[in-house]
């Protein structure tokens, strides 16, 4: 099925996401053990998060800041006070028989996050976010099919590790919206210290709702919700929204344009396949059977604490973009770019555009030669060889006319293999200012030497100049081809 099949069909898509954000903290929710990634199995497990007899949670406060710093960058409003429910499910990956989360009193409610509207670089698009939830994270089956023995194996370091469920309105209409929302949200949660977000570790897990609004007959019908699962990276979310979004109007055309169920079900993603399999009905939370946890008391959160993180949550990504454009003079997509990058991108982009005086040269050599050169050579901009002040350096003799681009980028590339200062390179690659006077006599001489090309330019043929900037160049590498233009012009022009 074609995921542009969808812009030809008379209904609208609905999506909300369901995204869990592992928190930043040492240790897990409710006792001591590591959260570290990639400790041999079942070595960061304690009595609490194996759930044995006579074991009592401890809360995390870190977790609980962390929260809170994460519903306040979503807009969310904070409650004087949360409690903790527990959650009944059977799984082997649970060894309670239930999961500690949070059912009708979340840490965070009713917020937001703007996003840019895919279809129109301008706008923007507001997603509502219900709520957001503390809860323990669960082991990982390990399932193993490839060798023969078909036998599975739990892993329980996961058990207890602090989640933060981030929970949509069902305010997304495709899936290239839910992909903005996800980058956007990601951002959020690495910039301000509140997860890694590394989709491959688990520590940022998304869940999507689907489901088509289809107009018939001046009505609208809704599709029964569908719940798509195992989705590991971004492409595979929006691949596998696109793809249900076409499987439900197909399956709608062929059982005669009539709704069978309203049955939520859930549905993996294969990956290689490209579709989206069966799995289960969805339950209710009924069938968690919801009751408040009796071994942790209700958290109180002042309000003075609310202010102080929201106060310390400085300038966010959104803002900076804004700042970005208007300061430095630079598109909405270059600033976006940048702010993407992280914090230490950003900081380096101000202090090479303040220190050159030009932000959109600066902009320009960072996504072009700066980070060409990090993905060639691996890193981060934290030990790029070539500190922010020394590329300032750079683009500000570039836009003085000092250097030409061309001369520059020589510099640029001994300054990558050596970690000189731009002074240094530029003695050693021979690389001497040219005063006026001298590319004044360079230009008259080779204008005399050309009388056909100067009569070609006066009948014209505007372009016919470009070959003699190529011949001063050759005569004098130091020479800057803007500068060789400029003075040709003028002199032809006095002829």
């Amino acid at each position: 099925m074609s995921a542009t099949m969808t812009d030809r069909l008379p209904f609208e898509t609905v999506i909300g996401l369901e995204v869990h954000v592992q928190l930043k903290t040492q240790t897990k929710l409710f006792c001591r053990c590591e959260t570290r990634f990639g400790a041999p199995p079942n070595t960061q497990v304690c009595p609490v998060c194996l759930g044995l007899p006579g074991a009592l949670p401890v809360m995390n406060q870190r977790a609980i800041e962390l929260a809170i710093r994460a519903g306040l960058a979503i807009n969310c409003s904070i409650p004087p006070m949360t409690k903790w429910d527990r959650k009944q499910y059977f799984y082997p990956d649970l060894p309670k028989g239930y999961q500690i989360s949070q059912f009708d009193l979340p840490i965070c409610a009713d917020g937001y996050l703007d996003i840019a509207d895919p279809k129109d670089e301008t706008a923007t698009r507001r997603i509502g976010i219900i709520r957001a939830h503390l809860e323990e994270d669960a082991g990982k089956s390990m399932h193993d099919e490839a060798a023969g023995r078909s036998d599975s194996r739990i892993d329980l370091n996961r058990c207890g590790t602090p989640l933060l469920e981030i929970v949509s309105q069902p305010d997304m209409r495709s899936a290239a919206e839910a992909r903005v929302y996800l980058f956007e949200l990601k951002l959020l949660m690495t910039h301000l210290g509140i997860s890694d977000c590394e989709m491959q570790e688990g520590s940022l897990r998304v869940d999507a709702n689907v489901n088509l609004w289809i107009d018939v007959d001046g009505k609208r019908v809704a599709t029964p919700i569908v719940e798509i699962k195992n989705m590991n990276s971004f492409r595979s979310i929006e691949r596998a929204i696109a793809y249900e979004v076409d499987r439900q109007y197909l399956a709608w055309e062929e059982t005669g344009k009539t709704i069978e169920t309203e049955t939520k079900t859930t549905r993996g993603w294969d990956d290689v396949a490209e579709q989206t399999f069966p799995q289960r009905e969805k339950e209710e939370s009924a069938d968690y059977r919801y009751f408040p946890d009796p071994d942790l008391l209700p958290v109180r959160i002042p309000a003075a604490q609310v202010d102080a993180i929201r106060e310390s949550l400085g300038e966010l990504p959104a803002q900076t973009r804004e700042r970005l454009q208007s300061q430095y003079d630079i598109k909405a997509y270059d600033a976006d770019v940048i702010v993407n990058q992280g914090a230490a991108m950003i900081t380096y982009y101000e202090t090479a555009a303040q220190t050159s005086g030009d932000g959109r040269r600066a902009s320009s050599w960072i996504q072009q030669d700066v980070m060409r050169t990090l993905k060639e050579r691996g890193g981060t901009i934290d030990t790029f060889p070539i500190v922010a002040s020394s590329l300032g350096d750079l683009l500000g003799r570039v836009a003085s006319g000092k250097l030409d681009n061309a001369r520059a980028r020589d510099v640029f590339a001994k300054m990558i293999e050596n970690g000189q200062s731009v002074d240094e390179v530029v003695a050693a690659l021979g690389i001497k200012s040219v005063d006026s006077s001298e590319l004044d006599a360079l230009c008259r001489e080779i204008l005399e030497a050309n009388p056909q090309v100067v009569e070609d330019y006066k009948a014209g043929k505007q372009q016919a100049i470009g070959s003699l900037i190529g011949q001063a160049k050759k005569k004098n590498p130091n020479a800057n081809p803007q500068i060789v233009r400029e003075t040709l012009l003028k002199i032809v022009a006095s002829m």
